[in-house]
């Protein structure tokens, strides 16, 4: 039996995903699937209605925005890593990514230096804002792009994602495929958790000058720690509502109906009731007949 065209995409899809790390590379900064997303992947991509496109477990990151071009930032795609190369669009640059809380308060350590700016000067602010390029600390909790065989499916990983704390979580991409099948791509993200904070600037000479001193950056360390922790419970309790939504489809099997023909069935099912309900009220009413005219009789 041929494939469907969702077959076809998903098994394109599993096959770049099952190249080994070392030979792997997408067009994220890290280049691979994060680890800490990786069970996760692994088990949407083993549900035949879903495969995943994009991920990122989670996610420090600090980085010099892009050059300005009409007025306007133009900068890496910082709403989710897949599209966003090691430079970033207009000259953007990554200067650090974590994927796992940092230690907090590390004994020697230097985060302005781990952070990829200037060690030797000490705190200055740029004379002007007017065409400055920042350097921003962020953190950016979990973000999932997966592509459903059904808009049915693509609503059932929005209302787990939805339950988990994912809000902004939503469909999108619905289309019709040559086969005749439609299909939908579903994003779970939240901006609930993320932070993003100017600590630098990239000054005249090219240099990357803090603006903030280390005390500031490891609060923002800190802050990002306590938010991984959260950004992890939601994404477990992502997985569980995940599992619970398409067990129940697989336990249905064939039963399983489309939203239009359980509405069918649904409306059939009523009419039925309603005309079991006048047979019955039809009896009574004969019942009650039958019992007067008895009355009479003994009159």
């Amino acid at each position: 039996m041929s494939l469907s065209v969702f077959q076809n995409k998903k098994q394109k899809i599993l096959q770049q995903l099952a190249v080994p790390d070392s030979s792997y590379h997408d067009a994220s900064p890290k280049g691979t699937v994060d680890l800490g997303i990786r069970a996760l992947v692994d088990e949407i991509n083993v549900l035949d209605a879903l495969v995943t496109t994009s991920s990122c477990a989670g996610r420090i990151a600090v980085y010099l925005e892009g050059r300005k071009k009409n007025r306007d930032i133009v900068q890496e795609d910082d709403s989710e890593e897949a599209n966003a190369g090691s430079g970033g669009k207009g000259g953007g640059q990554w200067l650090f990514v974590s994927h796992d809380p940092l230690p907090s308060e590390q004994q020697g350590r230097n985060l302005t230096s781990m952070f990829g700016m200037s060690t030797s000067s000490g705190i200055s602010i740029p004379t002007s804002a007017k065409d400055t390029r920042w350097v921003r600390c962020k953190f950016e909790p979990m973000i999932l792009h997966i592509f459903c065989s059904s808009v049915e499916s693509a609503q059932r990983v929005q209302t787990a994602a939805l339950g988990a704390g994912f809000r902004e979580s939503g469909i999108s991409n619905i289309s019709r495929l040559p086969d005749g099948s439609v299909t939908a791509m579903a994003a779970i993200r939240t901006t609930g958790l993320a932070f993003d904070s100017v600590i630098g600037y990239e000054a005249a000479d090219g240099q990357l000058m803090p603006m903030v001193d280390e005390t500031y950056m490891d609060a923002l360390v800190q802050l990002a720690n306590e938010r991984f922790i959260v950004n992890r419970e939601r994404t477990e309790r992502f997985r569980q509502g995940l599992e619970t939504q398409f067990t129940q489809v697989q336990n249905q099997d064939s039963d399983w109906e489309p939203a239009d023909v359980r509405k069918a069935r649904k409306r059939a099912e009523g009419l039925a009731r309603q005309a079991a309900a006048r047979e019955k009220s039809k009896e009574v009413f004969t019942a009650l007949d039958e019992t007067e005219s008895h009355d009479l009789m003994l009159d």
